[in-house]
């Protein structure tokens, strides 16, 4: 990724390509599934002391994942709030089975 991208269309077909890696995407999926539960936890409990785990579970399992998975630099340095959108956008594609868990291709080269 040499030039800075312009679009979000660009960017989520960057970061798809950077999540091809069955363990990198349940990875991914975990950390924004636990971001959900505490979140309901918190609304349930009432005990927002608990808020403090979601950007250490979140982040966390994706970084873990890049780190030893996928060995790529996540796109959060980058592009920190695109990267957000990405990691829930990918969670809830995953979900409704518009993306695969695993993605049998290649990497794309730019």
């Amino acid at each position: 990724m040499s030039e800075k991208i312009q679009t979000y269309k660009e960017f989520y077909a960057f970061y798809l390509n950077e999540h091809r890696k069955l363990g990198t995407r349940i990875f991914h999926f975990l950390g924004i599934l636990f971001v959900f539960i505490i979140i309901g936890y918190v609304i349930y409990s009432g005990k927002e002391r608990f808020l403090w785990y979601i950007p250490i579970l979140g982040y966390g399992f994706a970084w873990l994942s890049h780190a030893f998975i996928e060995r790529n630099k996540p796109a959060t340095f980058k592009y920190p709030l695109w990267s957000l959108r990405s990691d829930f956008k990918l969670f809830f594609e995953l979900l409704i089975g518009k993306q695969k868990f695993k993605v049998n291709q290649p990497k794309i080269e730019e």
